[in-house]
């Protein structure tokens, strides 16, 4: 892998006039982004030399502005911390003082939202556009008509040097077992992060993606985005998922990859569906122009990447990672790509399985997944208990776990969450899952235990069904029975008009458990 050492920013001084990011129908160059950057640093900076890791929490939809605020940050020395824009008052406020976040950029039309946060915390609000009536106002955009700033003596200006090992962003976990922790990222961890992934999937300065996923989430934020920005590359940007949008893009643009969550395939090819024979056919070949298409963020089931290869014909590629480690798995990008499988290691990481006790399994036995590289995040902000019980030898401990079967990874599930202990087995809940969703009548599903005095678990099931379908518990018991161990087939189940998720789309857990 090509390591050149510099910051994400700094890189793209070599690609100059090249259309870095596409949004609201506008193109932006990549000495657009320095220009920008470069003057929302010295308004951060307000006179100072650096910010010394402060932490800039920052709520910007999905656009150029989002990326010019990021890069800014940066080049004052702060700490960003990206904000949902889908997140409620409570979640934004989590993360403003979990983070001890000083300062608090926000876009115009979401700034009420943070003003009060901010203002109880004597945090500085800045916003991003020039047309606000109150407030200091921050320069964002190339074509908006320059703020006078101060000590601004040249188009680039004498900003912080970064070192590989000081401090860059705080993403949140997605809270799905407990309360979002932060994340904490350096520039190094950013850069390797990167690199594995543009040396994996070969990106280039010719590629074209296409980002419809949130900016507060690793898969956003690195695996489309920064990948797309180290490599020169052109992304055009959504602020939400459309799914009549994304087609449209990819029938008539110059897209080269796509990434999105198997919730986003799941809606596509339910649009397909309903389109008529002539759109099926241009959709369809639209996505053959591609050259690669990537599902993560959540367990893929076997019947979606099987539909979405008859309509596109792409097997989609299905990796591992999470907010921590950055990616750690991957199926190839040349070779098989094995349904409900994440694959072999990624360039440059380490990866393991264990047990209980931190010794390595045999192959074919289950194991949590451990990680280990220059990829691996740095802490959880303030945590440092928690940090520490979370490695064991210099490895992190996911949480996570996998079995290998024939040389590929297979997740099992989070141990917490996704391996059930019932009747003295461990039960894994994705497994459940997939033979579940291959029902005629399951649309969707999430597998939980509930606690029992005589099971230790049992095993529920929360349903969705498909439109005008019908199916009682004992009907589902005795199907589930011809195909799954007699203590895997559920003992509970509900039906929902749809599961509770996360702004990933990921199922959450712990809610289910709340419905038994």
């Amino acid at each position: 892998m090509e390591s050149s050492g510099l910051p994400l920013f700094e890189r793209a001084e070599r690609h100059g006039d090249r259309v870095a990011t596409v949004a609201s129908g506008r193109a932006y160059s990549y000495r657009d982004l320095l220009d920008a950057s470069a003057a929302i640093a010295c308004r951060l900076l307000d006179g100072a030399d650096d910010l010394n890791e402060a932490r800039v929490a920052f709520l910007v939809p999905p656009a150029f502005d989002y990326v010019a605020t990021q890069w800014g940050i940066w080049r004052a020395g702060g700490i960003a911390v990206p904000l949902g824009v889908s997140h409620p008052g409570p979640e934004l406020e989590h993360a403003i003082v979990d983070a001890d976040a000083s300062v608090v950029v926000a876009h115009p039309s979401l700034s009420e939202r943070v003003a009060g946060i901010a203002e109880a915390r004597g945090a500085r609000l800045l916003i991003t556009q020039e047309d606000r009536p109150s407030g200091e106002e921050l320069v964002a955009r190339p074509s908006a008509p320059r703020l006078p700033l101060p000590n601004l003596k040249l188009p680039r200006p004498q900003l912080p040097r970064l070192s590989p090992d000081r401090r860059a962003m705080i993403l949140f976990t997605s809270g799905t077992t407990s309360r979002p922790k932060g994340v904490v990222s350096t520039h190094g961890n950013i850069q390797a992060q990167v690199e594995t992934l543009v040396a994996a999937w070969a990106w280039s300065q010719e590629d074209h993606v296409l980002l419809v996923l949130p900016l507060h989430h690793i898969h956003g934020v690195i695996n489309v985005l920064s990948c797309a920005l180290w490599s020169g590359a052109r992304c055009t940007i959504y602020p939400t998922f459309n799914a009549e949008t994304v087609w449209g893009e990819l029938v008539g643009g110059d897209l080269t990859l796509f990434m999105a969550v198997p919730t986003v395939y799941s809606r596509l090819i339910a649009a397909w569906e309903a389109a008529d024979p002539k759109q099926q056919r241009e959709t369809s070949e639209g996505c053959r122009r591609l050259r690669l298409m990537v599902s993560g963020s959540a367990a893929l089931p076997v019947r979606v990447l099987e539909r979405w290869r008859d309509i596109s014909g792409h097997t989609l590629l299905e990796r591992y990672g999470m907010t921590e480690i950055g990616m750690a798995l991957s199926n190839p990008l040349e070779g098989e790509r094995r349904p409900g499988h994440v694959g072999l290691p990624l360039p440059g990481v380490e990866v393991r399985l264990v047990d209980d006790e931190g010794v390595v399994v045999p192959r074919g036995i289950p194991g949590e997944i451990e990680v280990r590289g220059p990829s691996v995040f740095r802490e959880y902000w303030r945590r440092p208990e928690v940090t520490r019980d979370s490695f064991r030898d210099g490895w992190f401990r996911t949480g996570d776990v996998a079995v290998v079967e024939d040389g590929y990874h297979r997740v099992l599930g989070r141990s917490s969450v996704d391996i059930l202990k019932t009747g003295g087995y461990k039960v894994s809940a994705l497994e459940i899952e997939e033979v579940l969703r291959t029902h005629p009548a399951i649309e969707e599903c999430a597998v939980v235990g509930k606690e029992d005095e005589e099971w230790g678990e049992r095993v529920c099931g929360a349903l969705v069904l498909r439109p005008g379908a019908s199916l009682s518990r004992e009907e589902l018991r005795s199907w589930a029975a011809e195909r799954l161990a007699p203590y895997k087939v559920p003992s509970e189940v509900l039906m929902v008009v749809d599961l509770p998720r996360n702004a990933m789309g990921k199922v959450t857990k712990s809610e289910v458990k709340k419905l038994f």
